[in-house]
């Protein structure tokens, strides 16, 4: 974290520090041009009032600094200080047409003789000829090199930047590494306070969980080997009567059937403790397809009608197709756990009924029966693993107690919620509500 912190600050201080160096020196040599061109335009007017009291020979005995150029009023040129062979005519150059026309010129170019960048000034004379200096644009460059110790200066600043930046970084990431996480009052930086608070926040949070998860945990044990020992408990002791001789003939056939029933309700579940584990685990879920919801609805129906008709119960589908995206196989785990305790919980004579609707934004399926319903008290539980409204009754109804389990996770795997109205001696609604972003 150090290192970060302090490549990062640093970084940006010298990204600061270039920036600042490039305009400086872009401003630097603005305006080092400036002043070479004001430098040129009194030397040139120096030269014209020399030449005009001097003639050419005074302009001969000038420094060769700077090219010196006399040029007539057709643009011949009369006079070149650095070229003694015949030079092309200059009236074509913008600096000269403009000391022709308003008395001074200026112009930056690349010099046709010798290719390199060049400043010159023209100034009209008063016999209508023009005086002209040019000089290198290389010696303005040369002058920027009078501020090389700028240079020095900010690789000096450099350098302090980076070792106040360790500093920096190490003192930020100081308080950090001495924080007492166990023990949040123990805290010499009050400024870590807030993040202290909220470690502890999070901290006691994940205690509560994992508290709560252990005493699920143990509660589910719990239940499970009670569950289990039941039909267990029930089989050992008909085979122990039966293997003892104790039973008379008569007995054996009714006895063999509790040990089927018991052993069949044993088999469902561990076949639904299966299926939660698989589910929690997130294992073992077929692959989402496109499903119609109506056609799922029929085939429970199907499966339910003989279990019902023992009981005259009437089981109907309401709806037209719902095409849904989801895993076909959970979704009929889902809503036939939903039917069979639709069916389970109902009176005789009763109904069932599966209905499909659908908006914008929601499809909607509802499973409503007409049974004995849910008291108030024990409607946010019934979800809950192995919990029994009537535990009294559980074995003379049958079921394992993980139906609903199963209809929770499977409407988590598919976003979709779960709504429930009950009312005792009327009946009970469950409606899952699938966001329609799923068909």
């Amino acid at each position: 974290m150090t290192k970060t912190i302090f490549r990062n600050t640093f970084l940006v201080g010298m990204l600061v520090l270039i920036i600042c160096a490039l305009l400086f020196f872009g401003l630097q040599y603005t305006r080092t041009l400036d002043e070479t061109f004001n430098a040129l335009d009194q030397e040139t007017s120096y030269a014209a009032a020399g030449l005009e009291t001097g003639g050419i020979d005074f302009l001969k005995k000038l420094d060769e600094t700077n090219r010196i150029t006399w040029i007539a009023a057709d643009g011949e040129v009369i006079y070149d200080s650095m070229y003694d062979s015949p030079v092309s005519n200059q009236s074509e150059y913008d600096e000269i047409k403009e000391a022709f026309e308003s008395g001074s010129g200026q112009e930056t170019r690349k010099s046709d003789l010798n290719g390199k960048a060049t400043m010159y000034y023209a100034k009209l004379c008063s016999d209508g000829t023009v005086i002209r200096l040019a000089r290198p644009v290389s010696a303005v460059r040369y002058a920027l090199l009078t501020v090389s110790p700028i240079l020095w200066v900010l690789i000096l600043v450099l350098i302090i930047s980076g070792i106040l930046a360790f500093r920096v970084a190490k003192q930020i990431v100081t308080p950090i590494n001495e924080m007492d996480i166990d023990d949040p009052k123990n805290n010499p930086y009050p400024e870590l306070a807030p993040l202290l608070d909220k470690i502890e926040e999070q901290r006691l949070t994940i205690q509560e969980e994992a508290s709560s998860r252990e005493e699920m945990r143990r509660e589910f044990s719990a239940n499970v080997s009670h569950e289990l020992k039941t039909p267990l408990t029930s089989i050992s002791g008909f085979a122990e009567l039966m293997s003892q001789g104790n039973v008379s003939p008569d007995k054996v056939s009714e006895f063999s059937k509790d040990i089927y029933k018991e052993s069949q309700r044993l088999i469902a579940l561990i076949d639904d403790i299966i299926k939660l584990s698989r589910l929690d685990e997130g294992n073992d879920i077929p692959k989402d397809e496109n499903v119609d919801l109506l056609d799922i609805c029929n085939d429970v129906a199907s499966a339910l009608r003989p279990i019902a008709s023992k009981r005259n119960i009437r089981i109907d589908v309401k709806g037209k197709a719902t095409p849904i995206k989801g895993a076909n196989q959970l979704l009929f785990e889902m809503i036939y756990n939903l039917c069979d305790n639709a069916v389970k919980y109902n009176f005789p004579g009763g109904k069932v009924t599966l209905k499909l609707d659908e908006d914008d934004a929601h499809i909607r399926l509802s499973v409503s029966d007409t049974g004995i319903g849910i008291p108030p008290e024990h409607q946010k539980r019934v979800f809950e693993r192995f919990y029994r409204v009537d535990k009294s009754h559980s074995k003379e109804i049958g079921g394992t107690g993980l139906g609903l389990s199963i209809v929770k996770h499977g409407a988590l795997y598919h976003g979709a919620e779960i709504e429930m109205e009950s009312e005792q001696g009327k009946g009970t609604r469950i409606t899952l509500v699938f966001p329609k972003q799923a068909s």
